[in-house]
């Protein structure tokens, strides 16, 4: 009796363990992790990471306020507000029609947008703008970031004139980086006194240093041989171009650095 009564006790004390155990794997608690909230920017808005950065927004989506015509006190007609875009309606051309941001003039910056233009059409993103009243267009005294239809471009492009370029001077690297025409792009500028670089979908373009030999020689040489005023002046107005092509814009936003 004693034998079965100990095989017994020693059956329960068995069965009590492996009870204990199983109540110990289901017992374990489940901790729940919450992701930080991540602030999803707004369309011709800036997030309170770029206020603190210093940005400026150039364009609300309502408004042309701070926008104007190149060496006019109005906006022309050939932009409008539609849909929350900055449009050109495509009614200008090699002299005419380009809009300025004529409220605040930049020197060293970083100029960001978005964009996206009709098929086979041809635009442009200026900067340091100046004497307006003594030259016809922006592109006498402006350096220009490109902006073209790549792909649908009617005539050969040259890589001097192709997207992403520093238009006339500096050819760009944009393997990889095109869209076609109605899809929208991001540009990005980076202009120092010490090196300028143009970014297209995240993708660098070009990188030049401003004023330097190299710059001078292509400048004396080339396209600008005859335009003495081009890039000389290292503070300006940013600008947007009417080339003859509808063209849409958003996102404008600008940092002095």
């Amino acid at each position: 009796m004693k034998k079965r009564t100990l095989s017994i006790f020693a059956l329960v004390a068995i069965m009590a363990a492996c009870d204990s155990g199983k109540k110990e794997t289901t017992s374990e608690e489940t901790v729940e992790v919450t992701a930080p909230e991540v602030e999803v920017p707004k369309e011709n808005s800036l997030t309170s990471e770029e206020e603190a950065e210093g940005w400026q927004l150039l364009f609300d989506g309502e408004s042309a306020d701070g926008w104007r015509g190149y060496n006019q006190d109005v906006l022309p007609e050939g932009w409008i507000i539609e849909d929350g875009l900055f449009v050109a309606l495509g009614k200008g051309g090699d002299i005419g029609g380009d809009v300025v941001y004529g409220t605040e003039e930049f020197g060293e910056f970083e100029l960001k947008l978005e964009w996206k233009i009709a098929e086979g059409g041809n635009s442009g993103i200026f900067y340091h703008i100046v004497d307006e009243d003594t030259h016809e267009a922006p592109y006498y005294t402006a350096p220009e970031y490109q902006v073209i239809d790549q792909i649908g471009f009617p005539q050969k492009l040259e890589m001097w004139q192709s997207i992403g370029a520093d238009y006339g001077m500096y050819t760009p690297d944009f393997e990889g980086a095109v869209k076609p025409a109605g899809e929208w792009n991001t540009t990005r500028i980076v202009f120092t006194e010490d090196n300028a670089e143009y970014y297209l979908n995240g993708k660098k373009t070009v990188s030049f240093d401003p004023w330097s030999e190299d710059w001078e020689k292509r400048k004396t040489e080339g396209k600008w041989k005859d335009y003495p005023d081009y890039g000389v002046a290292k503070t300006g107005y940013i600008g947007l171009q009417d080339h003859g092509a509808k063209t849409w814009y958003k996102n404008i936003k600008i940092r002095k650095l």
